[in-house]
């Protein structure tokens, strides 16, 4: 596998982008940190085969760092390169923002032009990225993009600001852009005319993104799951997850407890029904009802039962037996009452499911033993 030297390799591209190169079997990778020496600079450049150049400045504590750190270390990696007669292709990830009028723009722009010459120069191929607001996991909060100081303050009940709710933010999905820099890296990159671009991109103001993440916390308690038939949605709740405290991964169920065992919900959705876990203790009854429109999956994965149907205009009673050594989903068709018996010696463990979530307004359930 070719070598492959990546600057600013401990950073939030720069990681998820050394997981990715691992995950396609490139082991032999050159990191350059801020912990590397200008002597790694030299070594590394001599017989890389790729560079990936991601290291750069954006919150320096004095404005001058931003040439510094986005112009002049790009200009060192050119340099280094053409010393070593190393020709392999570039890719730079510069912003979005070096197309304005700032410190920062300019250094970034500074670099772009840098990484052009080097291609003209020498006939190496290059890749210069714009890239929009990333977001995803092992992004920095109060550093790299709003989208991880949401998720962060908001996991922990700490404060957030929304300064302008209709702010448009245009963002890319780290893993949207990590498929992007290896269609480069296998020279197949998405270009616009001179540069390249991230082809999946994602629009939202930020009034929406705030009150969306928030929605992420409180999803616990409503046990709401957000519509993952929107990409944007998915993404940000796999990154608000990445930021939960190390001792909050877990949260309690409300378990609706009797002599009978207990009931306890465990997912909700707008359009999905809704997942709960039914616990009956040894020779208990459960169900004797039917509905009109609701329909349920009953999923035994422990203990030994019984599910009995029975027509409402009919004496015939059909059985299933169930149990948890031989899992299999029983349907609950609508207008047959239906129950649910434990008929071993431990407790009965049943994953239901119902295509709607309970409305106490209307729960269309109808007394009936079968």
């Amino acid at each position: 596998m070719k070598k492959i030297l990546v600057t600013g390799a401990d950073g939030f591209v720069g990681k998820n982008l050394v997981a990715e190169l691992k995950n396609h079997g490139y082991e032999n990778l050159y990191l350059y940190t801020r912990e590397s020496s200008y002597e790694d600079l030299k070594k590394y450049t001599k017989d890389c085969a790729f560079v990936f150049h991601l290291a750069g400045v954006n919150r320096p504590k004095n404005e001058d760092e931003f040439m510094k750190g986005n112009h002049g270390l790009t200009e060192e990696l050119l340099t280094q390169l053409k010393k070593n007669n190393n020709f392999c292709p570039i890719l730079l990830s510069s912003s979005i923002q070096a197309s304005q009028d700032n410190s920062y723009g300019q250094s970034k722009k500074a670099g772009e032009d840098a990484v052009f010459a080097y291609g003209n120069d020498t006939d190496a191929n290059t890749y210069v990225y714009r890239l929009p607001n990333l977001f995803g996991k092992w992004s920095k909060p109060n550093y790299n993009t709003v989208v991880a100081t949401y998720c962060y303050n908001i996991a922990r009940d700490l404060e957030i600001q929304v300064n302008n709710p209709e702010a448009h933010l245009n963002l890319a999905y780290i893993d949207d852009v990590l498929e992007e820099f290896m269609n480069a890296l296998n020279d197949n990159a998405t270009k616009d005319n001179n540069y390249c671009t991230i082809p999946v991109t994602h629009e939202i103001k930020l009034g929406a993104l705030a009150t969306l993440i928030q929605s992420f916390k409180e999803s616990r308690s409503d046990l709401s799951i957000v519509d993952m038939k929107n990409d944007l949605h998915k993404k940000l709740y796999s990154t608000y997850l990445s930021f939960l405290p190390e001792d909050q991964f877990s949260y309690d169920l409300k378990m609706n407890k009797d002599q009978r065992g207990s009931f306890t919900e465990f997912i909700r959705t707008p359009d999905r029904g809704q997942v709960s876990v039914n616990i009956s203790k040894p020779g208990i009854t459960k169900g004797n009802h039917w509905h009109h429109t609701k329909n349920e999956k009953f999923l035994v994965v422990s203990g030994q039962g019984v599910i009995r149907f029975r027509k409402l205009d009919s004496d015939k009673v059909i059985e299933y037996e169930v149990t948890g050594e031989k899992l299999e989903v029983v349907d609950i068709p609508v207008g047959y009452t239906h129950s649910i018996v434990n008929t071993g010696e431990t407790d009965l463990v049943t994953v239901m499911w119902v295509n709607e979530s309970f409305d106490p307004n209307n729960p269309d359930t109808y007394f009936l033993e079968v």
